[in-house]
């Protein structure tokens, strides 16, 4: 088969290199890739959400399967311009049409949507710029910490979390008033702060049967023990010691058989991943958001412990073959580190030459924010690498992670410290 990805980030990188094991995988495309990408497959210079390019490139090349990786294009309906198009109509694609994109697209959306389906979720109110009275007032009846969203996109950043009622009241005139996360913040949602721990669950489904795919944990803090601005993701940890088989089971009879049945209730044909971030609240699992793909750095560690020929899943996602489909999951520990550029998740400086590339390493280096420039590697975005090591325990990957990272570098290059650590002190 001929496969094209879309994406350029460590999500699309960690793809690359699963799909790349696969027998089936004859010619692998990403578009448009990065200088990680560039050394397991051809990189294409479309952009991800150029879908008139993107169907003449799966024309020129013969593509078979098209895998959407980031959410942009989910939301603005590549599928949906593959299925208007008669000549791209053959073309197997794994992602939801701009319908079932909206449970990411649309906080709102993706909020009433559970509570329809009675899938368990913080309280929460909806308010626009005309309604900012009445959600200062609102605010004043909330329990603090509380938790303010953008409705819409905004790359992973468009959560704040307030202190008090001061503060939430200041960020939340910002954000409906100022714009603070652009159209993203044109709604916003007043949420009820959950305690407890968080971790991701990514289910593939053919829009009636599901495969779960392994749990992970991310770290959104820039800084150590979870300090500083929230991001796209420091780094992830496969599988969750807190995530018992007791605890799974309630998510998958709780969580994911709703969803899919409630998708199915309300007519959305859904072919795709639906990663589902999860607040374990004293046993009990509370969905915080849906996304409709998967998350970017967990992909690295989940990819990095499925033992299944990945392509065969994916092919029969898109033909709505999934039932009785098995995963094969490795017993092994994944943990990912990103390394940063400094500065991140603010201003930050771009094309430094990234050195200890081509070293040996124990770990699997997935390139991120990179770009191959005068024929060496440099540093071209935000979050960097991910930096993906296995091992028989946590501390075991840790260490090797660990050992890689700190032999790669750049100016300016930044990364948590701790990655991991909160994991291994509940295990004992």
């Amino acid at each position: 088969m001929n496969i094209l990805i879309i994406g350029n980030g460590g999500r699309e990188h960690a793809f690359a290199w699963k799909i790349k094991q696969s027998q089936q995988c004859d010619h692998l495309f990403v578009a448009p890739g990065n200088a990680g990408t560039a050394q397991i497959a051809e990189n294409v210079a479309i952009a991800v959400d150029d879908f008139e390019k993107l169907g003449q490139c799966c024309l020129d090349k013969k593509i078979d399967l098209v895998l959407v990786g980031p959410e942009v294009p989910l939301v603005k309906g590549i599928r949906d311009y593959f299925e208007s198009k008669k000549e791209l109509q053959h073309i197997l694609l794994v992602g939801p049409g701009k319908n079932g994109a909206q449970l990411e697209g649309s906080k709102d959306f993706s909020k009433q949507f559970m509570l329809r389906h009675g899938v368990p979720t913080a309280k929460a109110r909806t308010f626009t710029a005309s309604a900012l009275q009445e959600a200062l007032n609102y605010i004043d009846q909330c329990n603090t910490p509380i938790v303010l969203k953008a409705d819409g996109l905004a790359a992973g950043k468009g959560v704040v979390i307030a202190e008090n009622l001061k503060e939430a009241k200041a960020e939340i005139t910002e954000m409906l008033q100022s714009q603070k996360f652009g159209a993203a913040s044109n709604k916003v949602l007043i949420e009820e702060f959950l305690t407890g721990i968080e971790l991701s669950v990514f289910v593939l489904t053919d829009g009636t049967d599901y495969v779960i795919l392994p749990e992970a944990k991310d770290y959104k803090r820039i800084g150590d023990n979870d300090t500083g601005l929230n991001t796209g993701g420091m780094g992830a940890v496969s599988p969750v010691v807190f995530a018992t088989p007791e605890f799974l089971k309630k998510v998958e009879e709780q969580v994911v058989k709703p969803t899919i049945k409630g998708l199915q209730a309300e007519n959305i044909p859904y072919q795709g991943f639906v990663f589902i971030g999860l607040m374990n609240v004293k046993g009990e699992p509370y969905v915080i958001e849906y996304n409709a793909r998967m998350g970017d750095p967990e992909t690295q560690s989940v990819m990095s412990r499925i033992d299944s020929d990945f392509v065969d899943l994916l092919v029969a996602c898109a033909k709505k073959e999934l039932k009785g489909k098995e995963l094969s999951i490795s017993k092994n520990y994944a943990l990912t580190i990103v390394m940063a550029s400094g500065g991140y998740p603010g201003e930050f400086q771009k094309g430094f030459p990234i050195s200890g590339l081509n070293e040996q390493h124990e770990a699997n280096v997935f390139h991120a924010g990179t770009k191959l420039k005068e024929n060496s590697i440099v540093n071209d975005g935000g979050r960097v690498l991910g930096i993906t090591a296995t091992g028989a325990t946590l501390a075991e990957a840790r260490e090797k992670a660990y050992k890689s990272a700190l032999n790669i570098g750049w100016e300016g290059v930044t990364f948590r410290n701790d990655i991991g650590q909160d994991l291994m002190k509940l295990s004992g």
